[in-house]
């Protein structure tokens, strides 16, 4: 029995997709097995023969409320999203032409600049870099309401709504204060890939009221602050569950310390999950 309106599945197209999904239990492997898959939709999973669609550069904002349990933000992707639709992830989205353009008086710390550069064409350059780590701002603030920044009187120009609302607010993005955690990049049997950057900051830089989160674009639904074994008992995709446990293991480092430790870097080479340090 097919959903009305929707087109049943041809045996073919069956018999393809249990065959990525199969491909999917047995390309995590290694320190990746242990974190499980995250089972899509048939339209999810690119057709045999077809070529595979070129990642496109995103960034991730995990914001750490600190306190005898930390917590982290995380919110339910709306059941209508494409790519990976009710799951719980932290606030971020794609990189924008013009956060890569953002001209601003502040800048991320020398070793995480040396990590984002890790592993990237020579032609990469430190705008684009930078503005990874703005783009984690700015869509954290669209999907959320939050201001993250520190105070400041410096105007920026910039013709994009989303920014201007962001410095009405008389802040700049706290990049001196962002940490680069990991780096993923969704296998090529998706429909939908991307080159994921995460990146960790602490709560002393948000700006506006952290229990005030209405103002979001409504991407991300039920936002919470949870402790990491509340997080990790929700519906979580296998890199966010792994992005948690290197969140764990980084704060249990001395704060000096956090900014020089390396980032787990998860590609696919030949059908298998490479996880390396940055």
């Amino acid at each position: 029995m097919t959903m009305e309106g929707a087109k049943p599945m041809t045996r073919a197209k069956t018999f393809e997709l249990e065959s990525w999904r199969k491909q999917e239990l047995t390309t995590y492997g290694g320190s990746m097995r242990r974190y499980g898959t995250t089972p899509g939709k048939p339209e999810e999973y690119r057709s045999k023969g077809q070529q595979a669609v070129t990642p496109k550069d995103a960034a991730t904002l995990i914001i750490v409320k600190q306190g005898d349990q930390p917590r982290l933000l995380l919110g339910k992707r709306a059941m209508t999203h494409k790519f990976m639709p009710g799951k719980f992830v932290f606030p971020g989205g794609r990189l924008d032409y013009v956060d890569q353009r953002l001209r601003v008086p502040v800048e991320i710390q020398v070793p995480v600049m040396e990590r984002l550069r890790r592993h990237t064409q020579a032609r990469t350059s430190d705008a684009k870099l930078r503005g990874l780590a703005l783009a984690a701002v700015r869509e954290t603030f669209e999907e959320t309401g939050l201001v993250l920044g520190t105070p400041s009187k410096t105007k920026v120009l910039t013709r994009h709504a989303g920014w201007r609302a962001f410095f009405n607010h008389g802040v700049m993005p706290p990049l001196g204060s962002m940490d680069f955690i990991a780096r993923a990049i969704t296998p090529p049997y998706r429909t939908r890939r991307f080159d994921t950057r995460f990146f960790m900051v602490f709560d002393d830089v948000i700006h506006s009221d952290p229990t005030v989160m209405s103002a979001g674009s409504g991407e991300l639904l039920d936002l919470h602050w949870l402790t990491l074994q509340e997080a990790r008992e929700t519906d979580l995709p296998a890199i966010t569950r792994m992005v948690i446990d290197i969140v764990e293991k980084r704060l249990a480092l001395p704060k000096p310390s956090q900014m020089e430790a390396a980032a787990p870097f998860v590609r696919f080479i030949k059908s298998k999950s490479i996880v390396s340090d940055l």
